[in-house]
């Protein structure tokens, strides 16, 4: 019964107690990091904190504001200091937002335990820690570990070159402790990641040359090699760098999700310039493989930079029951959602426009595509037509919610999206159907961090006080 009130440690003893226990409540707030790097504001980037609660009367407003000490720092992802991975121990609490900085490579450790809706900075790293410590650098994905350390994930080194290395942060002083990775070997590139303990198994993905992409998106440096193509297999005992899984030349893996349960030995990984949802799966020999099982085609166009327009699959997410997939397609502008139930054969289920480079009356034509007969009507939600398109995504704990955010990296953003960097982005909200699957905008959910007081900002991702399906895995 103790465990069942809170006496445990942070988060749900199984991802199915944090779906439908009685122990988690809707979301009331969320926390998003809001950028000014490349809108020309010169001011700090934030985190904010919005109200989610339909029954307050702040909803969908920015309540708080925590400005950062510095500028351009390009707030990215975030994480927490503890998590499901901690449930056994009742000393842990997710008190702590983990705050990256993927340019300035600074890291920022948020309390969100004194007043969870007013966060305030706890500690810096600065980003020579990280450099003299660890030789890495532009700092990603952040993970707590059952052990109460953090590992973090790097895209580079301190020159700005491919690396994919690993830092680890101790969980109650914040100070680096040095690299997790083990031996020489190391990929050359680096980005998402997510372990599973009872597979022995960290999987690591691969972006970009950090100072390739800082300023945009050249389509030639693909093939000089600048940007990733493969799923790194790493032994979770020893953090020796075991294994590549080649997803292909221009594939860019980036979000990589093991399904929930902890037994699963699978899960996905959504590919942005293939337009790939591929699979990912032990084999019987007990080393890692992967098969595509999802295809977002290409649609031939005019009036764009190239003449084929990939879908840009940025962010990907399975529910807490590991019953659906989402992914967003940045450019084409749809979020979809599919019955991951069998996992080899994905159906799709849900499907939504949210914007996008394809809508109607826009500088784009298609002229030929294999899904959609016509394009897209421009999106506007209470009379605001939105900019750019839906990227950054984060489920209810019930499934029942999906949000989304626009930005998805202030220098992308500004060469693929110009309004979106003078409108600032938005955040939106999706009802899913959770008994046979499907999608709906909620029409009275908008936050448009245009309005904000210092100008528009680019809100990137989304993470709920008590954690969620991207940032929660269990051991």
């Amino acid at each position: 019964r103790l465990a069942k009130c809170g006496a445990c440690g942070p988060g749900y003893a199984t991802p199915l107690d944090a779906m439908k226990g009685k122990y988690c409540p809707r979301e009331e707030i969320v926390y998003l990091p809001c950028i000014y790097r490349n809108t020309g504001i010169e001011k700090p980037d934030y985190l904010a904190t919005v109200d989610v609660d339909p029954k307050s009367p702040h909803y969908c407003q920015v309540i708080h504001r925590l400005p950062m000490p510095n500028l351009k720092d390009e707030l990215h992802h975030s994480g927490w200091n503890a998590c499901s991975s901690c449930f056994g121990d009742a000393t842990k609490k997710r008190n702590r937002l983990i705050l990256p900085s993927l340019i300035s490579s600074r890291i920022y450790v948020v309390d969100v335990g004194t007043d969870l809706r007013a966060p305030r900075i706890h500690k810096v790293v600065e980003p020579v820690e990280l450099f003299w410590k660890g030789n890495v650098a532009n700092p990603h994905t952040s993970h707590c570990l059952g052990s109460g350390d953090i590992l973090i994930s790097c895209l580079g080194d301190p020159s700005g070159n491919g690396k994919g290395g690993f830092i680890l942060l101790d969980g109650e002083t914040f100070e680096v402790k040095g690299n997790w990775e083990n031996g020489e070997k190391v990929p050359p590139l680096g980005y998402d990641f997510w372990y599973q303990p009872r597979h022995n198994v960290l999987m690591s993905t691969e972006w970009g040359t950090p100072k390739v992409l800082a300023d945009g998106f050249n389509p030639a440096d693909v093939a000089r090699g600048h940007y990733g193509r493969r799923i790194n297999v790493w032994d979770w005992s020893t953090h020796a760098y075991i294994q590549a899984v080649d997803l292909g030349q221009g594939s860019i893996p980036l979000e990589i999700r093991f399904l929930h349960n902890p037994d699963a030995a699978e899960g996905f990984v959504g590919c942005a310039l293939s337009g790939a949802v591929h699979r990912f799966y032990k084999t019987e020999k007990g080393d890692w493989a992967a098969e595509k099982v999802i295809e977002v085609p290409s649609k031939k166009v005019q009036g764009w930079v190239l003449p084929d327009m990939p879908g840009l699959i940025t962010d990907i997410l399975i529910s807490l029951d590991d019953r659906f997939l989402y992914f967003s397609n940045w450019l084409h502008g749809d979020i979809r959602q599919y019955d991951i139930s069998n996992t080899r054969q994905p159906k799709l289920v849900g499907q939504v426009f949210l914007g996008g480079s394809i809508t109607k009356g826009g500088p784009v034509t298609v002229v030929e595509d294999k899904e959609l007969q016509c394009q897209p009507e421009p999106f506007v939600i209470k009379g605001k037509r939105v900019p750019g398109g839906p990227q950054m995504i984060q489920l209810s704990l019930d499934g029942k919610r999906l949000y989304v955010s626009s930005s998805l990296y202030s220098g992308w953003d500004k060469q693929f999206y110009p309004d979106l960097v003078k409108e600032g982005s938005v955040m939106l909200q999706i009802d899913v159907d959770t008994e046979r699957g499907g999608l709906k905008v909620n029409k009275n959910f908008l936050v448009d961090f245009g309005k904000e007081p210092d100008g528009p900002v680019l809100a990137h991702e989304i993470r709920y006080p008590g954690g969620d399906c991207t940032s929660d895995i269990w051991m």
